[in-house]
């Protein structure tokens, strides 16, 4: 399961990104202000895009996968796999945006592949996530 909104928006957001720093870095040149801008100005406003675009995209990289044995789970800027003997719940909170495992000692891990704004995606995420998580209580 991965988001499907916030991967949208991240996707738009990060061509307008690039493409507003490559207008600017193209319209740099003639600039009316007396200060002198050089190419190398102008490559430096575009990577200055590339660069925030390839953050705005890292709100498209979280994904879940499960399986019997547990559950990957990968966020904005690290993954980690749960076997499901250390899920004590899988949960998704009321007012919260994304889905949550519960582990002992109170600690959790957000699972922000399965975002509220997505509706009945996520719905039937936590469904699936909640079955293969009783079935390794019923073992």
């Amino acid at each position: 399961m991965r988001p499907k909104k916030v991967r949208i928006v991240a996707g738009i957001g990060a061509v307008v990104l690039v493409a507003a720093f490559t207008i600017v870095a193209i319209l740099l040149r003639n600039s009316p202000t007396g200060v002198i801008f050089r190419t190398t100005d102008q490559i430096a406003m575009v990577a200055v895009g590339v660069l925030l675009g390839a953050g705005a995209m890292l709100f498209a990289r979280p994904r879940v996968r499960a399986d019997a044995d547990g559950v990957d789970v990968r966020n904005m800027l690290g993954d980690k796999r749960f076997n499901w003997d250390d899920v004590e719940h899988v949960s998704f909170p009321d007012g919260s945006a994304w889905a949550r495992l519960e582990l002992p000692d109170d600690e959790y891990v957000p699972v922000m592949a399965i975002q509220a704004i997505d509706g009945e995606r996520a719905v039937l995420a936590m469904r699936e996530l909640r079955r293969l998580h009783r079935e390794h209580e019923s073992r």
